[in-house]
């Protein structure tokens, strides 16, 4: 009941934002739209000179790196220059990797939380693959554009809208990609069902929703010195939510003719985690800020809506949720994925069966399975099963870092720009700010700072 009720609460306060009558909207916390810097542009649909060969450098070989390293090696045209990481132990054990399969050893850097700087610097790369600890990401991605390299980042890329901004004029200036590393735009489902939306299958989309929900107590010892529950102890908010809204921004071609206007966020109180840290460090932990639940809700430009969960403690499924409403038809991904169309937007050749078809419930199995394998993306067709074989969440951190490399090597635009990464980053800071503010709506600026509705959809350059 209190969650329906916070949600209820926040919904009119979104309908309040979008009333057209209430022109000042005076209870919105405005959030500055940075001045572009004299002399740049922004970066849209950027496209570099070709790198037939992509000379990769690696900083961070924990949980993500040592991962990101292997799939890479399954790629033609790559070779793995550096590898770097506070702890000499972890190069060793990736290098030892290179050599099992028959390539070069790289160049190790290790010994302290800087040493990253050389490997930036070194004039024989082209590529900084970033798989440190949150609050370093933003601060390596932009010494590396400045240094000349292009760089990917893991998510969350930036933690406040200072590291935001920073990574956008760094890349406008320097000319060089900055994308994150959002695996999850790449699964197999969320590949397909965005085929769907742009060939009109289920319609306008008019709500979205995505989530991080994911127990983290059998994980949270393997971060290096407990950077991430520190985070989550001393801020508020959705502090991982890029998962949850980055295939929803895709399908709703969020600053490629939409953009999110204002976001409302309302939590719970933190039992789960000050429990934890209770039980493995035997002492009670005052001021956990991060409560248990995080529920944002956010408005767009179009008069659109997207709903963002956030939990890591709770004793539930795994679930990103991603759901999709649409004039048509409905995609459910958890805890059960499937589709949901009215009678006359399906294909007859499809099933003899029409008469089962209800718009309220999902589409038989044969015929979800008959519209994937249609409506199958097609930067998926070439490499399904080598992205199964090599792996990586299923398959789809491979095709994450295959079409990284691929649009590289081609001088394409890639699939995610620096403002995805803005957008889908920019909810750490804001919904703290909203938390902070008895749950008051907070603007989202626009990132593009004015060309949000000039490229017309999200493409995937082939």
């Amino acid at each position: 009941m209190k969650k329906f009720i916070l949600l209820f609460s926040a919904c009119l306060l979104l309908l309040g934002c979008n009333n057209s009558s209430n022109k000042e909207q005076s209870f919105l916390i405005k959030t500055p739209v940075l001045e572009r810097p004299a002399g740049q542009t922004d970066v849209l649909e950027l496209r570099a000179e070709p790198l037939p060969v992509v000379r990769v450098a690696f900083i961070g070989l924990g949980m993500r790196g040592p991962g990101a390293v292997n799939r890479i090696t399954h790629i033609p045209g790559v070779e793995i220059i550096a590898l770097c990481d506070v702890e000499q132990k972890n190069t060793e054990k990736v290098n030892k990797m290179l050599e099992e399969r028959g390539l070069p050893k790289a160049q190790e850097f290790y010994g302290d939380t800087s040493v990253w700087r050389k490997v930036t610097a070194l004039p024989n790369v082209d590529l900084i693959y970033v798989a440190t600890d949150w609050k370093s990401h933003a601060k390596i991605g932009v010494q590396a554009m400045n240094d000349g390299k292009h760089v990917a980042i893991e998510v969350p890329a930036a933690m406040t809208m200072d590291e935001i901004w920073a990574l956008i004029n760094t890349s406008e200036r320097t000319r060089k990609h900055c994308m994150q590393l959002e695996n999850c735009v790449y699964d197999f489902f969320e590949l397909t069902t965005l085929n769907m939306v742009q060939q009109g299958l289920l319609g306008e989309i008019i709500h979205g929703e995505g989530a991080y929900i994911h127990g983290l107590q059998p994980y949270w010892d393997e971060y290096w010195k407990d950077w991430r529950m520190d985070f989550n102890k001393t801020h508020r908010g959705d502090v991982y939510p890029t998962h949850g809204l980055g295939p929803v921004c895709q399908a709703m071609n969020i600053h490629r003719g939409d953009k999110m206007n204002y976001l409302v966020s309302v939590d719970t109180k933190a039992i789960g985690n000050p429990a934890f840290l209770k039980k493995r460090d035997g002492q009670e932990v005052d001021n956990f800020r991060n409560g248990d639940h995080t529920n944002t809700l956010i408005s767009t430009e179009n008069g659109k809506s997207i709903l963002i969960e956030h939990n890591v403690t709770s004793p539930r499924p795994y679930s990103r949720m991603y759901q999709l409403t649409g004039e048509k038809g409905f995609a459910n991904k958890y805890p059960v994925e499937g589709y949901a169309l009215s009678s006359e937007n399906l294909d007859a050749s499809l099933t003899k069966n029409h008469e089962d078809l209800n718009a309220h419930q999902f589409i038989p199995e044969n015929i979800r399975k008959a519209l994937m394998e249609e409506y199958k993306h097609p930067i998926v067709k070439d490499i399904e099963e080598q992205a199964k074989q090599v792996g990586g969440h299923g398959g789809m951190d491979f095709i994450m870092d295959y079409r990284l490399v691929y649009c590289l090597q081609k001088g394409l635009a890639l699939d995610m720009d620096v403002y995805d990464l803005a957008e889908w980053c920019c909810l750490i800071p804001l919904t703290e700010i909203s938390l902070d503010n008895n749950s008051a709506p907070v603007e989202i600026p626009d990132f593009t700072r004015g060309n949000w509705n000039r490229v017309q959809g999200v493409k995937f350059a082939l």
